[in-house]
């Protein structure tokens, strides 16, 4: 459902035949990118003010989850070009939240990794969020709750390479 100011908007129903034939995708597509994009814009008014673009913020997050990597691999991670990422991660050393060790097989890389406080704010920020997600999950009913446990596994394969 597309919203406007709050307000519900009608749209085009998906068919019965949404499976079998692709009819009513495009439809769904749309209310789902403007629900998603929703969602995610509300959930970075959740983050603490920090100076850290949400670029650096991704970068540290996805260097937490895939440990000590080379700034090339990050970047791919990333799908940004190398040069940028050495941008993005001069910016997270210059605030200590990444820390660089030689590579131990390669003298002409480096590695990067998340620090310490690095971790404690990503923990911080995370947990805010989903708190204030929770607060707002905990207002539906458990067939709508379990509705959306279901999708889950479904959004994320639309994401998977």
């Amino acid at each position: 459902m597309r919203y406007a100011n709050d307000m519900p908007i009608a749209t085009a129903k998906t068919s019965a035949t949404d499976s079998s034939s692709g009819e009513g995708a495009l439809p769904l597509a749309g209310d789902l990118r403007i629900a998603v994009m929703r969602l995610a814009r509300r959930l970075r008014h959740e983050r603490e003010d920090v100076d850290l673009t949400l670029t650096q913020l991704s970068a540290l997050a996805a260097l937490e989850c895939c440990g000590p990597t080379t700034p090339g691999h990050l970047a791919a991670v990333e799908r940004v070009r190398p040069p940028s990422m050495t941008r993005v991660l001069a910016g997270l050393n210059d605030r200590g939240l990444i820390a660089r060790t030689a590579h131990p097989s390669d003298g002409r890389q480096v590695l990067v990794a998340v620090t310490d406080d690095a971790r404690v704010m990503l923990r911080a920020d995370r947990e805010r969020r989903e708190a204030w997600l929770a607060q707002r999950l905990a207002t539906l009913d458990a067939d709508q709750r379990r509705a959306l446990r279901d999708v889950v596994p479904i959004l994320e394969s639309l994401v998977s390479e």
